[in-house]
């Protein structure tokens, strides 16, 4: 399997994964603001939508989108229990949880890093992103993953997308238990393989 990635985009998600599942993969880096990868080839060859993360598969077929792509490599390594077994409902709520994150913060996230986006724009993501905030940190109380003991790929994609907080000077600070939480998940070891291979640790 080769994962495209961006280094420190949405793409360290199903990388985190990968390495969690202990599946075999391969990195090809593609330039966050082009459309190219390192060859100089068009990335819009491997994925028409332009974006990362994009899971090529070894009979040749393209996954994108992470939520999905997390799920597809859990399933290959059930072993792992990074999510639960589908048609049960905590599959359902995994389900839940990934939805949550990709259109409620991913997304919210966006126009931080958009440099034609109005400050009124900018400004109303950061309040949405307090209040959505609240509710993941309301979620993790009494609890060390998203979906209780067990780690998963939902922790994967939360760990990524709150970890752009920095970037964008929100203070995670305000929400202690989601400041463990990130603290609890980049320690590790696949993490920090992870963020090691992308250049974000040292």
């Amino acid at each position: 399997m080769k994962l495209y990635y961006s280094p420190g985009a949405c793409s360290l998600s199903p990388h985190i994964a990968l390495r969690e599942a202990g599946l075999p993969f391969e990195l090809v880096k593609k330039d966050l603001t082009s459309k190219t990868l390192a060859d100089g080839s068009d990335f819009r060859a491997i994925n028409p939508k332009g974006y990362v993360p994009a899971l090529a598969l070894d009979d040749g077929q393209v996954l994108t989108e992470g939520p999905a792509i997390v799920q597809y490599i859990a399933d290959r390594a059930p072993e792992k229990g990074l999510a639960p077994p589908a048609g049960t409902m905590e599959r359902v709520r995994l389900q839940e949880w990934l939805n949550y994150i990709t259109s409620e913060l991913h997304k919210t996230f966006s126009p931080l890093f958009n440099k034609q986006a109005s400050e009124d724009w900018k400004d109303a993501a950061r309040k949405l992103l307090d209040r959505r905030i609240d509710y993941v940190a309301k979620a993790l109380e009494g609890r060390n993953y998203l979906m209780g003991e067990t780690f998963s790929v939902a922790d994967c994609y939360l760990f990524t997308v709150l970890n752009w907080a920095h970037w964008v000077k929100i203070d995670l600070s305000r929400w202690p238990g989601v400041t463990e939480y990130q603290k609890r998940i980049a320690a590790r070891p696949a993490v920090q393989e992870a963020l090691k291979a992308e250049g974000l640790k040292g």
